[in-house]
């Protein structure tokens, strides 16, 4: 069983900052992608930023400059530093891995796909 979860959620004013944190634990070989989604009300999931073993990221143009991705592979963390939030950021983000739980399933090339349970951000006044 391998689990995902989050931290850092809340509320905060336009302008602020927040720091997402993501932990995985359970039966994991190795991780590969990382990424942030988010959802908010009435809107399809998007991709928030995504950022690979070899720490390359990529982040959606409605974030670029102002949202940070990083990873600590030895503690299977991802990290989501999120400043200058505006109200259009409210949304419940979720953390997601690709994983293979197995040495067997690595040399095969077969990942899983795990996802957190979300938390919360709301940025208002």
């Amino acid at each position: 069983q391998v689990q995902l979860v989050e931290s850092g959620g809340g509320l905060v004013q336009p302008g602020g900052s927040l720091r997402l944190s993501c932990a995985a634990s359970g039966s994991i070989f190795s991780i590969y992608r990382m990424a942030w989604y988010r959802q908010a009300p009435g809107k399809q999931r998007e991709l928030v930023a995504e950022i690979t073993t070899g720490d390359n990221s990529n982040y959606a143009d409605s974030v670029k400059g102002r949202f940070t991705i990083s990873r600590d592979n030895a503690k299977n963390t991802v990290v989501l530093q999120m400043n200058s939030l505006k109200p259009e950021d409210t949304a419940v983000y979720y953390c997601n891995a690709q994983i293979a739980t197995t040495s067997g399933q690595a040399m095969a090339g077969i990942t899983y796909e795990y996802w957190g349970q979300g938390t919360q951000v709301t940025v208002s006044s």
